[in-house]
């Protein structure tokens, strides 16, 4: 087999296997996993805008400058966490 090509014969089997096998044994775990990633996305959206809301942030440096690319899902976490309208003055997203 050279470099580039896809695998052909007894390597493609095995893949396709692997592949059948990885998925056989995560399909139960796909909600517990959904709902752990949403919950660090969660408290990742807090951190970049805890200072906005008041709250002492000792990373608000680093995280200024990701706060434009995560308003658009501004909205979504914000109700997420219990508030009906958002927490910002400036950024009325409802």
């Amino acid at each position: 087999m050279t470099q580039g090509n896809p695998p052909s014969g007894k390597g493609a089997w095995l893949s396709q296997a692997r592949f059948f096998l990885e998925e056989a044994y995560s399909a139960r775990y796909r909600g517990a996993i959904a709902r752990a990633r949403r919950d660090e996305d969660d408290l990742f959206m807090l951190l970049v805008f805890a200072e906005m809301m008041g709250l002492p942030n000792p990373a608000a440096y680093y995280t200024l400058e990701l706060q434009p690319l995560l308003l658009e899902r501004f909205h979504q976490w914000h109700l997420r966490m219990g508030m009906e309208r958002s927490p910002l003055d400036h950024c009325r997203c409802c």
